[in-house]
């Protein structure tokens, strides 16, 4: 096939009052006619600078400062404006990270769609409005003319996502470049925009510039990798031979880093040290810090992005075919999760109900309310780390945020070490807020960016202890070490750190007043692989080591295989079963688990299995349907299932489930 894009020897610099951040440096890339290129790395590494670059959307201060881009043998770097309007969404579109920025919250979904069109295609609004229609509908989008009256804010996140898909084929463009599309997403919601993106490259024969962290994604996307590291390619491939036999270091590390359901070890392999910074980049090979095989001369020389045979081109001077060990051994073996329960629960949620209400309504008259969590119980025992998965708006982090007393549960109660909390008050409730700690999900919004790091991180013990400041200086400062992080940190902001470290400062939080329950509200879902990978056996030795008991609520269902004794499965508030992990991975029993696990993306191409793909989005809270709360998107309900409500019961030894077909 031939070229359809072209970059030669692409540089880009950004021009900071703290220096020059040589984002992206002598990139050589080309994508084919009709082919899914992944473009992979970690956070910092490029990517995204380069596929801004193609759209020509690089502004001050950064500046494209050598090579040259060719999109069908046009050199975009000397198109005039007027040309450019027409390049983009004409010829080459674009797939953002973050729907919701990216969508204009004043306007409707409508107008956005139809700009776009009238734009490119002309025609008039009643035109451009049948075609968006069309649109919407193509990418899965039900009830699709009604929802072009809707604002973004209307939306869920998988629909949001499918809007930017179809705002971004609405011109049929040649390339499209997605930008993290599945990112944050849930992995059934995952599963439906990556089918959406294969019917695409089939029916209109477009190519697919794919940059993601998640190697799931790639194996299941991709035709050919590039990886990318701190602004520089370091290996391109055929994708069934990057899984097989990865050649250069990083891309090893990467691929030995991932959790998988089909293995289970005690401790991932991690990546030592984090990504340099591209303000002041080592001299030679930026890798070599963080690479188990470096040599004296990856201290001096950058190794050339070279092909030693067909199908290969890697930056190494050392890489695998010259190496005699072949795969950086993983320390440790599976953890067996404990069925014996000698001791009673830590910690225990019975009969939990949470309504919000969703309007006020005329006099407090005819008031709806949003039903987050009913009729939830479960047991979690010391020691145990109790995974909690569903989709968004499943009541997850409901149920985290009650029981450590950030909502009031409408009905039902929690109970810590056999104490109700809703009954706690004094120095009684003090006690318990010292015991039950929680992570949050994002550790930027959740840090007080105007305070130091150890000012954050004591917070707590201000509240609890009557500490001298050296004494609550020196707890910090333990809790601090015990994460990996320094003494000297505790002086600096939470915007002069990384998303790893600064996770890290969450956990030390979280640590600090030594807990002995900490909820973990989604920790790792926002971090690359190699950050996940440190950041789970940090759990993992905190647990081992303080004899901790965990939460742990995730959408990735790998990570919670990984670091989950039991796992309870969440749907529309209510639980449909729960059983010890590997029981549940290898023998679900209900319908909604079934489809969870067959989303999953297995990182190795060729992987084949059933994928069950659940159509629609998850049913409104406010209105929820009868019966089995999951029948609307079962593929074996029964007329049953709408008005009986199915009760968790015991199947099988600690295995529950609710459904009457079980």
């Amino acid at each position: 096939m031939a070229n359809l894009l072209d970059i030669r020897d692409l540089q880009v610099r950004f021009f900071t009052p703290e220096g020059v951040v040589c984002a992206v440096e002598r990139v050589n890339l080309k994508i084919e006619e009709r082919e899914i290129l992944a473009l992979v790395g970690e956070s910092g590494c490029g990517k995204s600078v380069t596929a801004r670059s193609v759209m020509r959307l690089i502004y001050p201060p950064g500046k494209i400062t050598n090579g040259s881009i060719t999109f069908q043998e046009r050199d975009v770097l000397a198109l005039k404006a007027d040309e450019l309007r027409l390049f983009r969404g004409g010829d080459v579109a674009m797939i953002f990270q973050e729907p919701m920025t990216s969508l204009n919250p004043v306007f409707t979904i409508g107008d956005q769609l139809t700009e776009a069109i009238m734009l490119h295609k002309k025609g008039n609004y009643s035109q451009a409005l049948d075609a968006a229609e069309k649109l919407l509908s193509l990418t899965g989008i039900p009830s699709a003319r009604e929802r072009l009256s809707n604002f973004p804010h209307q939306l869920s996140g998988g629909m949001r996502q499918r809007v930017m898909i179809a705002m971004a084929i609405s011109c049929n463009p040649k390339l499209l470049i997605a930008d993290e599309p599945t990112t944050a997403l849930d992995v059934t919601i995952q599963a439906q925009i990556l089918e959406i993106m294969r019917n695409l490259k089939r029916e209109m024969g477009m190519a697919i510039l794919l940059i993601t962290h998640d190697l799931g994604v790639v194996a299941d996307m991709a035709e050919r990798v590039a990886v990318m590291y701190a602004g520089r390619l370091v290996e391109i491939r055929n994708v069934q031979d990057f899984y097989n036999d990865p050649q250069h270091p990083y891309s090893e590390g990467l691929l030995n880093s991932i959790p998988g359901l089909d293995r289970s070890v005690d401790r991932l392999h991690v990546i030592e040290g984090n990504v340099p910074n591209l303000l002041d980049l080592p001299t030679g090979c930026a890798f070599r810090d963080r690479c188990p095989y470096a040599l004296e001369r990856c201290a001096s020389e950058v190794p050339p992005l070279v092909s030693p045979r067909p199908g290969l081109e890697v930056a190494c001077f050392n890489y695998r075919d010259l190496r005699d060990n072949r795969r950086v051994k993983i320390a440790g073996s599976a953890r067996q999760a404990s069925a014996a329960r000698e001791a009673g629960p830590l910690v225990e949620v019975r009969d939990l109900v949470k309504h919000f209400a969703a309007d006020k309504g005329f006099f407090g008259q005819g008031r709806s309310f949003v039903h987050a969590v009913e009729n939830v119980s479960f047991q979690i025992h010391q020691g145990e780390t109790f995974g909690l998965v569903g989709e968004t708006g499943s009541g997850k982090t409901t149920i985290g945020r009650i029981i450590v007393g950030l909502e009031k549960a409408t009905a039902g109660d929690v109970y810590i070490q056999g104490k109700a909390i809703s009954t706690l008050k004094g120095k009684q409730h003090r006690e318990t807020a010292k015991q039950v700690q929680i992570i949050f999900q994002d550790p930027y919004s959740s840090l007080n960016p105007r305070m130091k790091v150890g000012t954050i991180v004591g917070e707590g013990l201000r509240i609890h202890y009557h500490y001298s400041k050296k004494e609550k200086d020196e707890r910090v400062v333990e809790a601090m070490q015990g994460v990996g992080l320094e003494r000297y940190h505790i002086e600096r902001y939470p915007h002069e750190f990384s998303g790893g470290q600064r996770q890290r400062i969450g956990i030390a939080r979280a640590l600090v007043l030594k807990p002995s329950f900490i909820v973990c509200d989604e920790p790792v879902s926002a971090l690359d692989v190699s950050i996940q990978a440190q950041i789970l056996n940090l759990l993992r030795d905190l647990q081992q080591k303080h004899n901790l008991t965990y939460l742990f609520i995730a959408h990735n269902l790998s990570v919670v295989k990984h670091i989950s004794d039991r796992i309870g499965v969440l749907y529309l508030g209510k639980l449909m079963e729960v059983a010890l992990k590997d029981e549940l991975y290898q023998k679900p029993l209900h319908p909604y688990t079934r489809a969870l696990l067959s989303a999953v993306p297995v990182p190795h191409p060729g992987s084949k299995h059933d994928r069950i793909i659940l159509e629609g989005d998850i049913p409104s809270p406010i209105n929820p349907p009868s019966g089995c709360r999951f029948r609307t998107r079962c593929s074996i309900a029964l007329p049953a299932c709408g008005e009986e409500v199915p009760s968790l019961r015991e199947v099988a030894p600690e295995h529950f489930v609710a459904c009457i077909r079980v």
